[in-house]
């Protein structure tokens, strides 16, 4: 008997014991209840979110969860300066968890000026740190080998702290960034008119006064970010996906939000559905960026274009 009608008959034999057993199976216990998918938010849900559960959305931080062979990484959900993981999280988090990933988020960043609400704010270096320990929490309780991070503006920007100065490139897989703040912003041209007048010290001494050193750190040019990037943009072994908006006034000019160099890819959303108007803050909430990050997070296909539906806010 050839190898091949060997094979073939052990095919159907495997094939048939497998659905005796089905259906055996089938015949004396009920089939499982599919779960109830988790409500997805969006900006109001978000503005609730931010006073009323700002560490906590739906689908996020299930310390039981365990990843599936499709989906071995967990996701951790990194916020923006002046937000909390409740306002970032009330989409994409759901989306995530209800595509059938492990999802994490939490809030770092906090000084006098939080009051519990308001995080983001303190020194980036230290939110790093936060940040590792936060990750190594989750690997230990998923038993995954690394993660992907999915961060919006400060919070797409922080994680290259982590992973280039921390030890975070042997435990992040992917990171994908919403608008990051990754070399800076010239605010509308206020850093830059701030220099030439000799007044920007003042106002930085004053935004670290008040409690917001990250301000200061994530301005075009800062000590900080030259300090960051000195050395590159990227890292071998993480895979960098950068989305940006032609709409975006916090980053200026949006070109500083991408990274360059390494496995880096830029987006441009209006280059795939131009008349997109969502904003800065928006990219929580819009339909093509959640269908980008999934396939980013998924399948990768290359070219792969969302449906250009469902826009998130200008803001």
């Amino acid at each position: 008997m050839s190898v091949m009608r060997r094979r073939f008959r052990r095919g159907l034999a495997a094939a048939a014991t497998a659905a005796c057993t089905a259906l055996s199976v089938g015949a004396t216990a009920p089939a499982a209840a599919a779960r109830t998918p988790y409500p997805v938010g969006d900006l109001t849900t978000a503005i609730g979110n931010f006073v009323l559960s700002p560490d906590a959305v739906a689908g996020a931080n299930d310390w039981t969860c365990e990843p599936s062979a499709e989906h071995p990484e967990p996701v951790v959900i990194v916020h923006g300066t002046t937000s909390n993981f409740g306002f970032a999280g009330a989409m994409l988090a759901p989306t995530l968890a209800n595509a059938g990933y492990c999802v994490y988020g939490f809030n770092y960043g906090e000084t006098q000026a939080s009051l519990g609400r308001i995080y983001g704010l303190g020194d980036v270096a230290e939110s790093a740190r936060t940040m590792s320990a936060f990750v190594d929490r989750v690997l230990a309780a998923t038993g995954a080998a690394e993660v992907d991070v999915v961060g919006g503006s400060q919070g797409g920007m922080m994680p290259n702290y982590y992973i280039k100065r921390l030890g975070g490139a042997a435990k992040v897989r992917t990171l994908v960034g919403l608008a990051p703040t990754n070399h800076g912003t010239t605010m509308g041209g206020l850093v830059d008119l701030g220099r030439k007048l000799g007044v920007l010290g003042l106002v930085n001494d004053f935004l670290r006064l008040i409690g917001s050193p990250a301000h200061v750190q994530q301005e075009e040019g800062s000590e900080f970010q030259e300090a960051l990037f000195a050395d590159g943009d990227t890292v071998p072994g993480v895979r960098y996906v950068t989305i940006a908006t032609a709409h975006d006034t916090t980053v200026t000019p949006l070109t500083n939000s991408f990274l360059h160099g390494g496995d880096s890819t830029n987006i441009l959303l209006q280059d795939l559905c131009p008349d997109d108007p969502v904003g800065h803050s928006g990219t929580w909430f819009d339909g093509p960026i959640m269908q980008i990050v999934l396939n980013a997070l998924g399948p990768d296909e290359p070219g792969f274009r969302p449906e250009c539906t469902g826009y998130g806010p200008s803001i």
